[in-house]
This record gives C-alpha cells, structure tokens and sequence, in this order.
C-alpha cells in the first residue's frame, strides 16, 4: 500500500462513521445539530464579509454579521413556504 492511500482509506472510512452518526444524533438533538452547522456555515461566510469589508470591521462584528445573514436567510425561507404552503401552518 502507498503511503499516499493510506490517509485517503482511514478518512474515507471516519467520514462515513462520522455522517452516520450525525444522522443518527439528528433525530434526537434537532436544535444543537442545527446551531453547530450553522456556526460551521458561518466559517465560510465570514472570511468573505471580511474581505469585503477591506479590514475596516472587527472581526466580531463580521462574526456577527454572518449570522444575521444565516438568520435572516432562514426567516425568508420559512415565510416563503408558509405563504406557498398556508394549511401546514
């Protein structure tokens, strides 16, 4: 075996545990899951409000903003299918 191969096979096989078990934690814990993914999204979001922004912020406040977007983003789609859907609701 290559020493190359052998991260790719033990990395391949955590992410699957790894995706398994996020699956099977869903069902039980809706609300920390949900924040966790959300404070990972706001990973990507924030470098780019950051740069946008040409240092000029801190980057708490970029940190901030980032999930006001999150939140923001997630009102908008929920009261888009509530209007789309009004009998679920």
């Amino acid at each position: 075996m290559k020493r190359a191969d052998l991260p790719e096979k033990f990395l391949s096989m955590d992410f699957i545990q790894t995706v398994s078990d996020i699956g099977s934690q869903w069902r039980r814990h809706k609300l920390p899951l949900a924040i966790f993914i959300g404070l990972c999204l706001n990973l990507v979001v924030a470098p780019v409000v950051y740069a946008a922004a040409d240092g000029i912020l801190e980057r708490r406040s970029v940190w901030a903003i980032g999930i006001l977007g999150g939140v923001t983003l997630a009102v908008v789609v929920y009261l888009f299918i509530v209007v789309l859907q009004p009998e679920r609701f």
